[in-house]
């Protein structure tokens, strides 16, 4: 397989003679993935205690083995719910949403959407576009490995902001382009915070500047979404590393002490708000 897959090249890829995805004996193997099990109105689905292992599985398994391991893993009971989980926590803990929120970083980008292709498709074949995007990770993991092997670290819990502080923490810190900063707060929002309220922080920041063309919008749009169908406990590294996202300004001197075409647009707008 190339090392940037198509979802074409990966339809092929999975099966010897047959190029749709309602013909696939692959996929005609795995248990069936009811309405009910991928409804994105069920609520802050219960996740499995033991999501560590898995996220590691996708991780550590080379990427020529992970769909039959990850076949085995769902046809011994592995929840839908439980796969995507993995599969944004492996991605936001292993994908760096750098030099751009983009090329690489869809692999995370493209997890909602996954999700939506998969519920809007036939019970059948439910699972194929959520093995397509951790196959997809796995590309994207090998390019950020050729770009230095960034992980999304622990976090500094020694100087957290207490909860009552957090939103104002994480407001200052965004407005000064301050990434260790804005780390601690989010890690204190996701801690302590609603997901509603910690949303709505967010989403100040999702529109602030067109670097990486919209990207950055795109990102928190997803990943609160996704967030909303795997359940809120996992949120704290997705947090962070959207936290990290929104602070990408390209290498080049702090946003908040100079005047950059890409964020004069959002001044104007809030002296008319």
């Amino acid at each position: 397989m190339s090392s940037s897959p198509s979802r074409r090249s990966f339809l092929k890829s999975t099966t010897l003679t047959t190029t749709t995805a309602t013909s696939l004996p692959f996929l005609h193997s795995l248990p069936h993935v009811t309405a009910a099990e991928a409804d994105l109105q069920g609520g802050l689905a219960p996740v499995a205690k033991d999501i560590e292992p898995l996220v590691k599985l996708i991780e550590e398994t080379p990427r020529d083995k992970l769909i039959a391991q990850f076949a085995h893993r769902i046809k011994k009971g592995l929840s839908y719910k439980d796969a995507l989980a993995a599969l944004l926590l492996a991605a936001v803990r292993n994908v760096q949403p750098r030099p751009s929120v983009g090329f690489k970083f869809h692999a995370v980008l493209v997890v909602n959407s996954c999700h939506l292709a998969s519920i809007s498709g036939p019970a059948t074949d439910r699972w194929l576009p959520i093995l397509w995007a951790i196959d997809n990770f796995k590309s994207a993991q090998a390019r950020d490995i050729r770009e230095g092997d960034w992980t999304l670290g622990k976090p500094d819990t020694k100087n957290l902001p207490p909860a009552h502080k957090a939103p104002a923490a994480f407001i200052s810190a965004m407005e000064n382009w301050d990434v260790p900063a804005a780390d601690r707060a989010v890690t204190s929002l996701a801690r302590n915070a609603t997901i509603n309220k910690t949303a709505e922080l967010f989403f100040q920041f999702a529109s602030r500047d067109y670097r990486s063309i919209g990207h950055k919008a795109i990102y928190v749009a997803n990943a609160f979404r996704t967030l909303h169908v795997i359940g809120y406990r996992y949120a704290e590294p997705v947090l962070r590393s959207l936290a990290y996202a929104l602070l990408n300004h390209r290498g080049r001197k702090n946003p908040s002490k100079n005047q950059y075409p890409e964020d004069l647009a959002w001044r104007h707008n809030l002296t008319l708000a």
